[in-house]
């Protein structure tokens, strides 16, 4: 394309809304644009004739330079995630595209990188998650939500509540809403695992013991039910409690009295109770490992939590909020999940549901070289099983409106336009897709 004579070529540049700006094959920058300019906070000066990772500060300049693979590969990278630092220590998302310039000879002399400020669209993003969060459970299924709707409800009900679900659902995170919505906030949480105690230790753990009561023990013992005094105490995987133990919970129950191991009186003890399983309840009582009447007692509201396999709108949310835990726990540097790695991570059927999700965003991770977390990174069990011929239709296709979606930065009109849809076409398919 040939510009109108005596329209310089910078006033062209200029007047694109996005950042662009030109280097050398010493990474010196040539050229630079407004845009770049005021997205960066700098003047021409302060990056002309400087190497660009003098000036820009990104987070893939030490590590995995964009503007390098580029020049390295003689390829283009598009739509790339990274941040830069502004000079006041102001953190900016950015989308990074580049590109290589050769002379006639077909050798690399130019290199140019356009980007566009991303901050609008990590707000807005910060927002819908608060939007999907309730208390630390995150979710935009719709059945979560209706569990988030009576949630408020339940807890203020003072009602035992059973929740169920498969192992890894998070059925304690339902049980420390359930607690911190209720009237006892103030008072103690107490969690006991049911499975994971023999039945004489789970029985002192439990009830307590006085001084004597057995060999060993030489003091008063207070159980967990003394300890969550005026709280709330969360059986988890109820399913496995012995009968001698439910016998003795079924009093608590219905009389709120106990005795310790080893005493003969009776002390009473005003707590909720909240239980949990992965089991069927109901297989156990047919089979005589559950008590019926117990199994009414804890169950007058049950919750039934779905696994992430039923929920995979929620991948990406669960990924990034626990990519952003472990940033702050870890302290290795900032990380990102592309898009095309959320793809595949969305095809995984999760069996460990999200325990097991926490563990592949954990390893992956660790194993990141970058601040890019690649599809390599992946444990190599999962990736055999989430490889490019098992995306279906609908992942890919969710996959290309949110990409679309945010390089418009959430405008639907000019995104429909793109995707050559009508915008009422597009509305329904973010709707079928949870990407509304």
């Amino acid at each position: 394309m040939k510009l109108p004579e005596g329209i310089p070529a910078e006033i062209l540049l200029d007047s694109i809304a996005d950042g662009l700006f030109c280097i050398d094959t010493n990474f010196k920058i040539t050229m630079i644009n407004r845009s770049a300019l005021q997205i960066l906070d700098i003047s021409r000066d302060d990056a002309v004739g400087k190497r660009c990772y003098e000036v820009f500060h990104a987070s893939v300049c030490e590590t995995a330079c964009v503007l390098r693979e580029s020049m390295d590969t003689g390829t283009p990278i598009v739509n790339r995630d990274i941040y830069v630092v502004k000079a006041d220590g102001t953190r900016i998302p950015l989308s990074v595209s580049t590109s290589v310039i050769k002379d006639e000879t077909g050798m690399i002399v130019a290199a140019v990188e356009i980007f566009r400020d991303m901050s609008t669209v990590e707000k807005l993003r910060k927002a819908v998650t608060e939007n999907y969060t309730f208390e630390d459970i995150i979710s935009k299924n719709r059945q979560m939500h209706s569990l988030f709707e009576i949630l408020p409800d339940i807890a203020e009900s003072e009602s035992t509540v059973l929740i169920a679900g498969e192992s890894g659902t998070g059925k304690e995170l339902f049980a420390r809403a359930l607690h911190n919505r209720s009237f006892r906030s103030e008072n103690k949480f107490v969690a006991l695992h049911a499975a994971a105690l023999p039945e004489q230790l789970l029985e002192s753990e439990l009830f307590g013991y006085v001084k004597g009561a057995f060999t060993g023990a030489n003091r008063d013992k207070p159980g967990r039910i003394a300890e969550a005094e005026g709280g709330t105490l969360f059986l988890d995987e109820i399913g496995d409690l012995p009968i001698s133990i439910q016998v003795k919970l079924l009093r608590f129950l219905q009389f709120k009295d106990y005795e310790p191991i080893g005493s003969n009186v009776t002390r009473r003890a005003d707590v909720r109770i909240l239980a949990a399983t992965n089991k069927d309840l109901a297989a156990g009582i047919a089979n005589k490992e559950f008590r019926e009447d117990l199994f009414y007692r804890i169950a007058v509201i049950r919750i039934d939590i779905p696994p992430l396999r039923a929920r995979r709108e929620d991948i990406p949310l669960l990924a990034e909020s626990i990519l952003s835990r472990l940033q702050v726990i870890r302290g290795k540097g900032s990380k990102y999940l592309p898009g095309e790695v959320t793809a595949r991570l969305m095809v995984y059927n999760y069996p460990g549901n999200v325990r097991e999700l926490e563990n592949i965003i954990e390893y992956a991770y660790v194993m990141s070289r970058s601040d890019r977390i690649e599809t390599g990174d992946l444990p190599s069990n999962i990736l055999s099983e989430i490889d490019d011929d098992s995306l279906r239709l609908d992942d890919v296709e969710q996959r290309h409106i949110h990409k679309v979606l945010l390089a418009n930065n959430g405008n639907r009109t000019e995104t429909a336009r793109q995707l050559g849809i009508n915008p009422s076409t597009l509305w329904r398919k973010l709707k079928d897709l949870s990407l509304e």
